[in-house]
């Protein structure tokens, strides 16, 4: 029984190969949701690209305002490539976007500012019955991780 659940555990927290070779994270990890949920496929992209996938597949706990493919849609194309092909500048802007430990919605409210992993603050606010992040709005909260949390956001955090 034992070893059914350690290969289980295994199984979870694995990575796939893809087609290209690359490794797609599996599983119930940060790392893992994004990659299996087709509205994050440029986020994706970009914690690849940043070498940022063992981090976010790793124990945490984290916190992830995750912007969706329609919030890099807002960035000019031209911007967005430069920033994916500069993997120092997209890991500063994507751990922008996380806040160490497991931050739920409820406790999100009750806050002015978060410091993120990148070490700068981001702004959290009350705009009607939305939670904002700076200018961003959260759409969706509290996608439990085993590594943490997610909160789906409408706009690319920039520092």
């Amino acid at each position: 029984m034992k070893n059914i659940i350690l290969c289980t555990t295994l199984l979870l927290s694995s990575t796939a190969v893809a087609g290209g070779g690359s490794a797609v994270p599996t599983g119930t990890t940060i790392a893992g949701i994004v990659a299996n949920d087709p509205n994050f496929s440029t986020l994706l992209a970009a914690v690849e690209a940043a070498g940022l996938t063992a981090t976010l597949s790793g124990a945490g706990p984290f916190t992830v305002f995750a912007p969706t493919n329609a919030a890099f849609a807002k960035i000019p194309q031209a911007d967005l490539d430069a920033l994916l092909n500069n993997p120092e500048q997209l890991r500063a802007v994507l751990l922008y976007h996380v806040v160490p430990g497991r931050v739920t919605a409820a406790q999100v409210m009750n806050l002015t500012t978060a410091k993120t992993v990148n070490g700068a603050n981001v702004n959290v606010s009350m705009m009607g019955s939305s939670v904002m992040i700076n200018d961003s709005t959260v759409t969706q909260a509290d996608i439990s991780a085993s590594n943490g949390v997610i909160h789906v956001i409408d706009t690319v955090l920039m520092p």
